[in-house]
């Protein structure tokens, strides 16, 4: 039964948001370049945008804005969705039936959001690289090779964990804040739609904190 809760919240929370976060990835491997390049035509070789691409995409922009958009869509539907439990007396209804209301309700969404963000988080870089590389050969005029080339001499596994490991702590973070604020919830449909806000606000706030401490203790 635990098994089957949370796949479903795997499902609902991670596999859902895909759509969204491949799409905000391709413009922001797309950006990313066309800024890459823009920094570094006058100073130093196009060779160096691939490369330069990568890796702020991997540590940065990848996990943050991953997480970012998982604030938005996971972390206000989880407020929203236990808070209205909460004010329409249903998590009292499941304590009442001795169904412990944190274990059925918080953990599997925890659980799902700390294992589904790292594989969010992969999908995203590798379509921001995708799209950062179409924006290098099409419009920017580099061949292949040069976007591609370097990559490889620059490439740091370590880099790679770095990233993904801030995902792990994203998601973990944005999913613990939706259900305690979900739980917190008071006050009828005005409370519930305040705890989408706050949930929100709280969990982008956090992944922000949390990326930089991460940066500070790795790096």
């Amino acid at each position: 039964h635990d098994r089957k809760l949370l796949f479903r919240q795997c499902v609902l929370l991670g596999v859902n948001s895909l759509p969204m976060v491949l799409v905000i990835g391709v413009f922001n491997g797309a950006v990313t370049a066309w800024q890459t390049r823009y920094q570094l035509q006058e100073y130093l070789p196009l060779d160096l945008v691939g490369p330069g691409t990568f890796k702020v995409v991997v540590l940065e922009t990848g996990p943050v804005l991953a997480a970012l958009v998982i604030a938005g869509r996971v972390s206000a539907s989880i407020a929203a969705e236990l808070g209205t439990m909460k004010v329409t007396e249903q998590i009292d209804a499941l304590e009442a039936m001795a169904i412990p209301s944190v274990r059925y309700l918080a953990v599997p969404r925890i659980i799902a959001m700390t294992i589904m963000m790292p594989v969010i988080v992969c999908q995203a870089n590798f379509i921001s690289i995708m799209g950062a590389a179409f924006v290098s050969t099409v419009l920017l005029g580099m061949s292949a090779n040069q976007f591609w080339g370097l990559i490889p001499s620059f490439f740091h596994a370590f880099e790679v964990y770095a990233g993904l490991l801030k995902a792990v702590f994203f998601g973990m973070s944005t999913s613990l804040i939706g259900c305690y604020i979900g739980f917190r919830t008071e006050g009828g449909a005005e409370g519930v739609g305040l705890s989408t806000i706050t949930a929100f606000v709280w969990a982008s706030l956090s992944i922000l904190v949390i990326d930089f401490v991460i940066a500070m203790i790795l790096f």
